[in-house]
């Protein structure tokens, strides 16, 4: 008896194609180019999902660099971050850009004390 492999082979097709759907030309509709276009939209997904976690941990630091500038202009961003450290103040970069941006009084605080800390 003779299996086909039709339905199985349609059904890995059309999953491709489908997540071709949107592209130009021949990387929408023939199923090798589709193929090598997806494997490659998935390689830069993965590398980017990384990449994002890089990102923000940058805009975080350079906008508690210029919240604490804003505060005391000789204050840098690694001495803040020493200051916090000697205060034994344990927060996050993500909260403490998140306070330099939306809660500016509490994030004087927070430098008041690190800058103590460091006297």
């Amino acid at each position: 008896m003779r299996v086909k492999g039709g339905t199985v082979t349609h059904r890995r097709h059309k999953k491709v194609l489908d997540a071709a759907k949107g592209y130009y030309d021949r990387r929408s509709k023939t199923f090798k180019v589709a193929k090598q276009a997806v494997d490659k939209a998935n390689q830069y997904a993965t590398r980017d999902r990384h990449n994002r976690k890089r990102n923000f941990r940058s805009l975080w630091i350079q906008r508690i660099n210029a919240g604490v500038r804003a505060i005391d202009a000789e204050l840098t961003y690694s001495k803040f971050i020493n200051g916090l450290t000697l205060a034994g103040i344990e927060v996050d970069r993500k909260v403490l850009a998140d306070l330099a941006v939306n809660e500016p009084d509490a994030f004087a605080a927070i430098v008041g004390k690190a800058k103590a800390a460091m006297a």
